[in-house]
This record gives C-alpha cells, structure tokens and sequence, in this order.
C-alpha cells in the first residue's frame, strides 16, 4: 500500500504535494480535501483525465451523504458505487494510475488509501474499414479502444476457452497488450515463443501495433512482413479459430496475427463469403499479379538490352519504333518510370482523400503522356510499368504489396546488368531467403515448404465448405477437427422396382 512517511493534517495536503513534485508540478493535477465525520479525506487527480460527472455524482457526493460512523476504510471500499477499486499499490503505480484517470483517495486517521477508476477515454466509434474494404461480409472494423476491441472479439466468439492474457509494455509510456488465443487450439510452443518475444522488448514506448510486430519479427531485416496485420475482426476471429494467435494492443486499430505463412498475405475474408470456385479463381489472378508485377518490367529491361531475339519481328518494329527517341538505355528507363509511380502514390497518399484521388489519375495520365511525347519513355513501357504498379495492389495486406514494390527494384537491376541470368540469379536468391525465413519459428513458405497437400485448400486454392473438416496443419493446433460435415442422403423423385 502506498503510504507517506509525512503526517497529515487539516491545512495542507502534503500527499497532493508529493505526488506534484513527482509529476514536474503539473498543472493538470488536482486536489478536494473533504471534512466528513471528523475525517479528512484528500481527493487527487488529473482533471484532463477522468470523467467528472463520475468523480461529483460516486465518489465526492456519496461520501458526503454517508453518515459519520460509516466514514471508515473499510466500508467505502466495499460500497463506493465504483466498478474498479485498488487498494494494494505502491508509489510507482499511483503515479501510472494517476495518468490513466484513476482518482487517489486518503483517509487522514486510519492513514489508508484506495484508487477508484473514473477514466474518460477518448474513443473514436466503430465505423468501416478503410485498408481492408470488402464488397461481402462484416464491415465493422477495430477502434483505438483495446476495451472496445475486446467487447467484439467475444460478442462474436462466445467460447468459455477464449483466453486474453494481459501484458503491459513500454518503459515510460506504458501500454496494454492482450494475447488472444483458444486454448484448447493454439499450439503452446507458438504460445510460449510469443511471450518469450515480449519479454525481451525493453523500449520507452511502442506507438502502434506495426511497431510491436517489428519487434516480435524472427528476422528484421528482411523485405517481407512476418506477421499479418488487419483491421477487421472477422479476420482476426477466422485466424485464431485455426490456431493462430493475436495480439491487441491499446491506441491502436490494427491487430496482430500470428504465425504467418506467405501465402496467407494473398487470402482475403471475401473468399469464404464468395463461391469456392470464384475465390479459387480470385486467388490465382492475385498470385498471377504478384509475380508480374516482381518480374514483368525486369523481364522487359532484359530482353530489350540482351535477348531482343525472344521478341516477335513485328512487335520488335513496334518497339523498336517506340523507343527510336528515347535518349536512355532501357534500365535507366525503367527506373525513371518506376520512380515517377512511386512518387505519385506517395503524393497521393498523403494527401485529403479528395486531392489525393485526383492527384493520382490527373497526375498519371499528364505525366505519362507528357514524357512520352517528351521521349524520355515509350509506349510500351508506360504500359509495363502501369501493370507492374497494379499488381502490387492486389495484395489484399498493404505491408505484402509495400515489400514487392520494394523488391522489384533490385530485379530491374540485375537484369539490366545480367539479362535474364540475372532475374534467374534474383528469382534464387529470392527463393533461399523465403525458404530461411519462419514465423515464429515456424516455416513461411508452409505448406508449400515442408509440402502439406493437406493445407493447400486453406492458403492457395478454395474448396467447397465441407472439405473443411480439418484445421491447418501448419498452425499445429491442439484440436485438428473444425467440424463434422454430415452427408445428405440423395432422395429420388421416382420409385425404383
């Protein structure tokens, strides 16, 4: 129990004193010294923090209209109309509770104290997602309210096992952190590993989940996001029924999703709502954009500067024709272009939504034409580049569309230097970099590696519903069988003799 070593008496009040040298003599904290029943009572808190229709009407007002005898300890702990009382503390979490909106109350003559909790958060409503739009299923997205994000996950998963362990983070600014699990599906090993990540985080603050999931990362310096991170719930309640595991944290609208395979990243919650073959499809031409949009304009850099021989005659002459004023070699080209896209989806994301908009296809459709006419371009490439640029917003996970426009640079590169041995060289490279790189400690081109044919329903085609009897191998859960598909018995309109 927090308790001062200086005496109290009815003239001052040395515990607000204390507590305001500790805070740098904020102006924000505040003190009500009440006299009830022969009692003195100091009332602090920091009047940006707490609500105070909660601190007049439950705490102040009630404990002026107790009668004298029941101005003790004991009684206002078990009665104050409060829904979260601490009693046990010391001087550091008065401080932490003080900061988060909790009221400090000190009875003079028992030398007792007890918090009562009066935050009033600033939370935004629950409204539709942005990053993650879908034309079938649940639009509700998360909020910043770890309290509000909870409150979702378990109106629409009403199990007993649903478990959210409470983890606190950050030196200074500290936060909280739930992990989200099933118990009797996630695998304790993933668990463990997890909670082990946490407790080797020591850092003043953690803004944001994106921060927290670079931190947990098995290795940090790779290209390619090793946890999935989303906005919608029902996402995050599809992960952790198959044996996945989340993490919340406080402040922040997105949650993290863990271990991650790479094909996950090119899964969207629109494939369960949408027929089994229209979402197979769906997947195919999203694999089909990633790798043209990773290898497309280095395969044009290529056979442009050392196998133009792969090219068809006419459209060689076509080409040829195209890239007759062009003053640049075909690499120093490609990037030219390639850097102009980026800089014109930076501008437009950082601009109002209105701006931004018009900033991308006014900007696109001048700058194109204008460095055609210019021939600083050709034709051709204006539309290579524009494929390669749509492609990368296939991925239905904004951070796996980011690390292939990052990639696709050094492709370009290496094939202007070595031609098609050098995409081949690229693709290699590439492909032992995935093969070394695990979430977890689990392996991220599963189940493509270790083969799993059994899982390849779950990440790279769609089947119908009841060939989902199973949960993913790759995720190790405890309890394997998702559900019991029972038969129907075909009935026949005629009589059989």
């Amino acid at each position: 129990m927090f308790q001062l070593k200086i005496h109290l008496n009815k003239n001052n009040c040395p515990n607000y004193e204390k507590i305001k040298y500790i805070l740098n003599e904020s102006p924000d904290l505040m003190c009500r010294t009440l006299e009830v029943g022969g009692d003195c009572l100091e009332v602090i808190f920091m009047k940006n923090l707490i609500k105070h229709e909660f601190l007049n009407e439950y705490v102040i007002k009630y404990i002026q209209q107790l009668p004298k005898e029941y101005i003790t300890f004991s009684y206002l702990l078990k009665n104050i109309p409060m829904d979260e009382v601490k009693t046990n503390f010391d001087e550091q979490e008065v401080i932490s509770s003080l900061l988060k909106g909790f009221v400090y109350i000190y009875l003079s003559v028992e030398s007792k104290a007890f918090m009562v909790n009066c935050t009033n958060p600033i939370e935004r409503s629950i409204e539709k997602a942005e990053t993650e739009s879908l034309v079938y299923g649940p639009k509700i997205s998360f909020t910043e309210s770890l309290t509000s994000n909870i409150k979702i996950i378990r109106q629409n998963l009403k199990d007993s096992n649903l478990c959210t362990d409470e983890l606190e983070i950050g030196e200074r600014a500290k936060k909280q952190v739930r992990i989200i699990y099933i118990k009797d599906i996630a695998d304790d090993d993933i668990l463990k590993t997890l909670k082990e990540r946490f407790e080797k985080i020591k850092t003043d603050d953690i803004s944001d989940s994106s921060v927290l999931a670079q931190c947990l990362e098995d290795n940090h310096y790779s290209f390619f996001p090793q946890f999935i991170l989303t906005e919608l719930p029902d996402r995050f309640l599809y992960s952790i029924l198959n044996g996945r595991i989340g993490v919340l944290i406080d402040r922040s609208p997105v949650a993290i999703i863990g271990p991650a395979n790479f094909l996950s990243f090119f899964e969207s919650t629109e494939d369960i709502y949408l027929r089994w073959s229209l979402s197979t499809f769906i997947r195919f031409i999203r694999l089909f954009a990633m790798v043209g949009s990773l290898l497309f304009t280095a395969f044009y850099v290529a056979t442009i500067t050392y196998h133009f021989e792969l090219i068809p005659s006419k459209l060689l002459i076509i080409i040829g024709q195209s890239r007759s004023q062009v003053p640049f070699p075909p690499l120093l080209e490609a990037l030219l272009l390639e850097f102009l896209i980026e800089l014109l989806r930076e501008a437009g994301a950082r601009l109002p939504s209105k701006v931004g908009q018009t900033m991308g296809i006014v900007g696109g459709i001048v700058i194109g034409q204008a460095t055609v006419e210019a021939g600083l371009t050709s034709n051709i490439l204006i539309i290579i580049v524009a494929f390669s640029a749509l492609g990368a917003f296939m991925a239905p996970i904004y951070e796996m569309g980011t690390a292939i426009r990052v990639a696709r640079f050094p492709f370009i590169i290496l094939a202007g230097i070595w031609g098609l041995n050098g995409i081949i060289i690229g693709v290699c490279v590439l492909m032992v970099h995935l093969l070394k790189l695990t979430s977890l400690n689990k392996p991220y081109l599963a189940p493509l590696y270790p083969f799993r044919i059994e899982d390849l329903k779950y990440f790279l085609i769609r089947l119908p519903h009841h060939f989902y009897m199973k949960r993913p191998i790759v995720n190790r859960p405890l309890n394997a069988i998702r559900t019991r598909w029972k038969s129907k018995k075909t009935e026949k309109d005629l009589d059989e003799f």
